[in-house]
């Protein structure tokens, strides 16, 4: 199904499963939607099973959302306490839509619970309560982690009685956004089919122990199947940074018993370890201060009072302070508590914690891969068989879940009647329909009214890409702007290796940020940052003798890809030092294109 008959089906007002293989768009459809939702001021609800997935749609998790925190089961009295919760009345009760993103990792007994505690919130016996719920995700995925082992029909949201009384529409997208023109996308769907081929598996092996094709901007990501493991490695790699190291211990009260079992379920450790340069991952929501369940970034600096300073991959600098951890008894009190910083290292990261992830490089041991679908979430983080570098690779690693697959079949043959159907309305009853149920949602039509939406969207912008709910820099935040900061150094005439002391961060960051700022600024002062003249001039003849992409031919902010380069140079030069020219490369098309601009104006004064 294509991304626009999906979108037609969402605008139906039809409940929807929203579905297609790692990469298909998935996130960018959601997103459309609730844009034209939001637009016309109806009221959407966004939540994700997960906390790192609820940073891609800039919602919270469904369990927060809801209220129903993790319990497996619900008493009449415990609806009743979430329905006096007003927070969480008044937004179920306003919410018009509501979406769920990554339902794979929600159980069959989540979905049925969010089903009662809807209906008992909205007073409406319809499945969710009469509310258009849009459920998106695909079940090769991992599935839910429990406590206890289930079996495999109880693990799946699909299996949920819920599920067929809702009359799901089922859309599921075949175009293909994140693996590039090789075959790795042709790869995957073939685990998915169960159907991998001898010169498949071939070609995966050809990955093990090969070098990753590595980008500027960080190192491969490390991803691997068990905690112990990823502990290991992150030990190794802080041990090797020159900074100092700094301990940071927990504080934990309440009953042994009851702290024993809350620090349990806490990821960040007792003792943590961190130091300048520490590759770290932050482990709670706290969408206030900017960070997520899942955020990654690298400790750059640390304040005066010892906080440390963690720039994420969104570029944004916050001072992480201790946050607190609480089990509330029954009267709502707590009677448990674990303060800590909300971070753990993450040189490498488990693949539970990868998912929904897009990677450049990774580099991957699948060697003791226990859960079937871990090994396709692991493959499909990355965009191209160049971006991978295997460890190693057992058979579950290739194995998908045999129910899933049964599912998926059933799936594809009921979105291809959803299409049909949909094709089979004109244009014209399309956008009828849709009028007529924005007014029913309680959303306008009125130009003005639509034009003040957009203009507030707008101004959101700079808020969601720092995944926070304040813009970037101001007195009041942590979050200042990482750019500014090197474009400062610049203005000092610093060197590289000066910047990244300063900075604490790679020369990999230091040249992003140089990208960043000649993009916004072309007329920056870095000449004095240019390579020897031999070097440069054969990197810029690199460049130059490399066929312009698609991309690049219309957008002088694609430059082309550096492998390409690497090879037309004989692999003479590094992928620094061709990042590096690249920063030049692109600051004269910049020019250029100003220029082109410029002169277009001026003719067309001249003209009038």
């Amino acid at each position: 199904m294509e991304q626009s008959t999906a979108l037609r089906i969402l605008q139906s007002g039809k409940n929807v499963f929203l579905t297609g293989a790692a990469g298909a768009g998935k996130t960018y459809v959601l997103n459309q939607y609730i844009r034209q939702l939001r637009r016309h001021g109806v009221p959407v609800a966004i939540t994700a099973s997960t906390g790192i997935a609820a940073t891609h749609l800039g919602g919270q998790t469904i369990h927060s959302w809801a209220g129903m925190g993790i319990k497996d089961s619900f008493t009449t009295g415990d609806m009743e306490r979430i329905a006096r919760k007003k927070p969480v009345r008044e937004r179920v009760e306003k919410a018009q839509v509501l979406v769920v993103d990554e339902i794979s990792m929600l159980s069959k007994k989540m979905l049925a619970n969010l089903d009662l505690v809807l209906q008992y919130v909205r007073l409406d016996r319809r499945p969710f309560g009469g509310l258009q719920v849009v459920l998106c995700g695909d079940f090769f995925q991992l599935p839910p982690v429990s406590r206890e082992p289930l079996p495999r029909a109880e693990r799946f949201c699909f299996m949920a009685p819920v599920w067929v009384a809702a009359q799901l529409q089922i859309c599921y997208l075949t175009s293909q956004h994140r693996q590039s023109a090789d075959d790795l996308g042709d790869f995957l769907n073939e685990m998915r089919s169960g159907e991998l081929s001898d010169s498949r598996i071939d070609q995966l092996q050809e990955c093990i122990d090969r070098t990753a094709e590595n980008t500027p901007e960080h190192p491969p990501t490390r991803l691997y199947t068990h905690n112990a493991d990823v502990d290991r490695i992150n030990a190794a790699a802080l041990a090797g940074l020159t900074t100092r190291p700094l301990t940071y211990r927990a504080k934990a009260h309440g009953s042994k018993s009851l702290v024993t079992a809350l620090t349990r379920s806490i990821m960040a450790p007792a003792e943590l370890q961190l130091a300048v340069g520490a590759e770290v991952m932050f482990v709670k929501n706290n969408p206030e201060k900017g960070y997520h369940n899942g955020t990654l970034g690298t400790v750059t600096s640390l304040t005066e009072a010892g906080h440390p300073v963690v720039t994420t991959r969104d570029d944004c600098d916050i001072v992480v302070k201790p946050e607190e951890w609480r089990i509330i008894d029954t009267a709502g009190q707590p009677v448990a508590s674990y303060i800590q910083l909300p971070l753990r290292l993450a040189w490498a990261i488990t693949v539970h914690k990868s998912q929904g992830m897009t990677l450049e490089a990774a580099e991957m041991d699948l060697s003791r891969t226990f859960e079937l679908g871990q090994g396709y979430v692991a493959l499909s983080r990355v965009k191209d068989w160049a971006g991978l570098r295997l460890l190693g690779c057992n058979g579950t690693a290739l194995q998908v879940d045999p129910l899933v697959r049964k599912a998926d079949v059933r799936f594809q043959e009921l979105a291809a009647e959803a299409a049909a159907d949909s094709q089979a309305r004109t244009e014209a009853q399309h956008d009828t329909a849709w009028e007529k149920r924005v007014k029913r949602m309680g959303g306008t039509l009125d130009p003005k009214l639509i034009a003040q939406y957009e203009a507030k969207l707008q101004a959101e912008v700079p808020t969601k890409k720092s995944k926070s709910g304040r813009p970037k820099s101001g007195p009041k935040s942590d979050t200042v702007s990482t750019y500014m900061l090197t474009k400062r150094l610049v203005e000092e005439e610093k060197s590289l290796l000066e910047m990244m002391k300063a900075r604490g961060v790679t020369e990999g960051t230091i040249l992003k940020h140089l990208r960043h700022l000649v993009e916004s600024d072309p007329s920056l002062a870095i000449d004095y940052l240019r390579p020897d003249p031999k070097t440069y001039g054969e990197i810029i003849m690199g460049y130059a003798l490399c066929p312009l992409s698609a991309e690049a031919a219309k957008d002088p902010t694609k430059l082309l890809p550096m492998r390409a380069v690497y090879e037309v140079l004989k692999e003479k030069y590094n992928y620094r030092q061709i990042a590096l020219v690249g920063v030049y490369v692109l600051r004269d098309q910049m020019r250029e294109a100003q220029a082109a601009t410029t002169e277009k104006e001026k003719t067309a004064d001249e003209a009038a």
